[in-house]
């Protein structure tokens, strides 16, 4: 076979039209074989010929697309030393664009095996990177009018009656118009799909029955994982993915990956061999610097990627730009990503990690979401995030959830989470959409269990439950799981709603679990990343349709009014300036809350006034925006209690436009004068808008 020198970059696999060049990184090689590997599952062993700057390239001119093929490493077997290069074993390439198959366990993966691996391997795959875009481009959504849609590609559509069966849990399936249709009636504006990126079985889960349905445990960081394609493994995953943006974008709404990139699914010392400790462990691995045979682990998973490392680096940038520029993917939330600025040790904000993103201009124009916290020393870094950034606000989870749940607490928290966490971002010269707020994620309770389940119940996981956090502050109102009583599943809807409207109204960016809005439960399972089966696919036939008409209004609710999606933070009233008051914080009696007011016992009853004549921004032609004016009235008491609305001063007459205590929420036209008393149902919310004098 015919190999030529080719080019050390790109790295990865790269079809040019007639042929493919191979490029791999690894300092400790000291020679590499590029595995091809026919229909039969026959393997060629071509040595890749030529080394520039660590990286291993040639050019084969009779390989193209659909060609299957992986890398076998020489160089140093020495754990003690960090290396464990071993030619018995056939490497998966961490570039690699497409993966067929998935690892078979055997002995054969792991430390100590001389056994061929190769039989057990999944496949890389030469892909054709020709695609018709259609003219596709970027939604054009700003930060301010976002609403995030988190969701699992597979769970989304595997049993959606309308999605045909051969397409369901799938890119396809996804973009379906069956699919499309659902997720522009209900408003978002963005989905943020769990990982995607070609992940592997956990070796534990497999022998239980199990499966990873989460994935997080990447193995190639630009391939499309090949198990929610409909269309087959050998370069069409790709292919489907596309589509499955293009038709996303066609319809207006963003696509946000959940990207793994602090940990590999290769595990610790004990764990398995698949790509990148055989190519080079000392140089994509953080060792532990008193034994290198063991990992730095600040992810809880057993290894950690090494953010040092200019290769490391290199690899998450590709990465990054290939699923924009190549994929069209339109930002990413960062697992764990406090572990990607550490350097030597601790969270840094101006680590190389950031700067690289700060001054890249593919990446830094895309939406950058973390989960700014890890497991390592010092990594719980909310609010602490560089300036282009938003962040997953877990403060605001809590403190919403305690809230409503009737725990006593701190005022001044519940209204800084409200109205955007100015005490985390402001200072910061961040706007309000860097919170992500959230009330539930794939992590945890959905809604529909936060409201019916005091405890955990995770065995079907099968660590007997004790996996899953037992923090969950919820409340089942009354009765734990399922039940009869029609006052304990009244309150429990009265509280969806409550936890709903509270998101849909906060400043911020809202983040909405999929699923939540058609009442979708786990069983109380709130740990189910093994649960690839009904426990966690939609339940499209029981799906709750009053809760979803409640979500689609609160939705457009936001949507209409920027007095809810402000892009400066609130400030109050400016002495001295007049109409500046652009909110207010209500007693029950209707007065304003004193100073010793917020530093009473946390009120179960207070209310919000949003000034829409006192919003502090310009639209695109220069003029002012304003908007109508709103009361929000909270009762987390286990009484109604008698709200007294405020003076003239912040508006004369007030309509009702929902009220929580109710299933459908449908009181609007009735009207309300200033000063007039009228009474909140216990667990309920109201929410008022001011009428025009005219």
């Amino acid at each position: 076979m015919k190999v030529l020198p080719g080019q050390p970059y790109p790295l990865g696999a790269t079809y040019d039209g007639t042929g493919t060049n191979f490029s791999l990184f690894s300092e400790v090689a000291t020679r590499v074989e590029l595995c091809l590997f026919g229909e039969g599952g026959e393997e060629t062993r071509v040595d890749l010929p030529d080394v520039t700057a660590l990286c291993w390239h040639g050019y084969l001119p009779a390989v193209g697309p659909g060609q299957r093929y992986g890398f076998r490493v020489h160089g140093p077997h020495l754990p003690e030393r960090g290396h464990r290069c071993n030619p018995a074993k056939l490497l998966l390439d961490p570039y690699a664009k497409a993966v067929e198959g998935e690892a078979l366990w055997h002995g054969a993966h792991f430390e100590g095996s001389s056994v061929d691996s190769a039989p057990f391997m999944p496949k890389a795959v030469v892909v054709n990177p020709w695609f018709d875009w259609h003219h596709d481009r970027h939604p054009e959504s700003p930060y301010d009018e976002a609403v995030i849609y988190e969701v699992h590609v597979k769970g989304f559509t595997a049993r959606h009656p309308d999605v045909p069966e051969d397409l369901r849990g799938t890119y396809a399936g996804l973009a379906h118009p069956s699919a499309v249709d659902y997720l522009t009636s209900l408003g978002v504006t963005a989905v943020e799909l769990l990982p995607v990126q070609q992940f592997v079985q956990d070796p534990h889960l497999v022998s239980r029955g199990l499966r990873n349905y989460w994935g997080y445990n990447s193995i190639a960081y630009l391939a499309p994982h090949n198990d929610y394609s409909a269309a087959g493994q050998q370069g069409q995953q790709v292919q489907e993915f596309k589509q499955m943006v293009r038709a996303l974008h066609h319809a207006g709404i963003e696509v946000i990956l959940d990207v793994v990139y602090n940990h590999t699914g290769e595990g610790n010392h004990l764990g398995p061999v698949l790509a990148f400790k055989g190519i080079d462990n000392a140089g994509y691995y953080r060792l532990v610097d008193e034994d290198r045979r063991l990992y730095g682990d600040t992810t809880g998973t057993g290894n950690t990627l090494d953010m040092r490392h200019p290769h490391v680096l290199q690899l998450i940038m590709d990465s990054l730009r290939y699923w924009v520029e190549d994929m069209h993917v339109d930002g990413f939330r960062f697992d764990l990503a406090s572990t990607l600025a550490r350097q030597s040790g601790p969270y840094d904000q101006m680590s190389v990690f950031f700067n690289l993103i700060e001054q890249d201009p593919v990446i830094s124009q895309t939406k950058l979401i973390a989960e700014p916290w890890d497991l390592g020393e010092g990594g719980y870094q909310v609010g602490n995030f560089p300036t282009l950034w938003s962040e997953w606000n877990d403060k605001y989870r809590n403190t919403v959830r305690s809230y409503w749940r009737g725990d006593s607490s701190s005022l001044g928290d519940f209204a800084r989470r409200l109205t955007g966490s100015a005490d985390l971002y402001q200072t910061k010269g961040r706007r309000p959409w860097a919170s992500v707020n959230f009330v539930t994620a794939h992590d945890g309770f959905t809604l529909a269990d936060l409201v019916s389940y005091d405890h955990k119940h995770n065995q079907a996981n099968g660590e007997e439950n004790r996996d899953g956090t037992d923090d969950n502050r919820s409340w089942n109102c009354g009765a734990e799981g399922p039940t009869d009583d029609a006052a304990v599943l009244a309150l429990r809807g009265r509280q969806r709603r409550n936890l709903l409207t509270t998101l849909l109204v906060s400043q911020g960016v809202p983040m909405l679990l999929g699923g939540d809005e058609m009442g979708r439960s786990q069983g109380g399972n709130n740990n189910p990343y093994c649960q690839d089966n009904e426990i966690s696919w939609f339940d499209w036939e029981s799906a709750d349709q009053t809760q979803l008409a409640f979500t689609k209004r609160l939705i457009e609710l936001r949507h209409r009014h920027p007095v809810f999606r402000r892009r400066r933070h609130l400030r109050g009233r400016e002495p001295g300036v007049k109409g500046s008051l652009d909110l207010a914080w209500l007693r029950p009696d209707g007065a304003e809350l004193t100073d010793d007011d917020w530093v009473a016992h946390f009120p179960k009853s207070i209310g919000v006034f949003l000034n829409g004549d006192a919003i502090d921004d310009v639209d695109a032609n220069g003029e002012h925006v304003t908007d109508d004016s709103f009361l929000l009235l909270f009762n987390a008491h286990d009484g109604s209690v008698p709200f007294v609305l405020p003076g003239p001063e912040l508006g004369e007459r007030w309509t009702r436009l929902l009220d929580t205590a109710g299933p459908d929420a449908a009181v609007e036209g009735v009207q309300l004068k200033a000063g007039e008393e009228t009474v909140l149902e216990s667990h309920s919310l109201v929410v008022l808008q001011r009428l025009s004098l005219s």
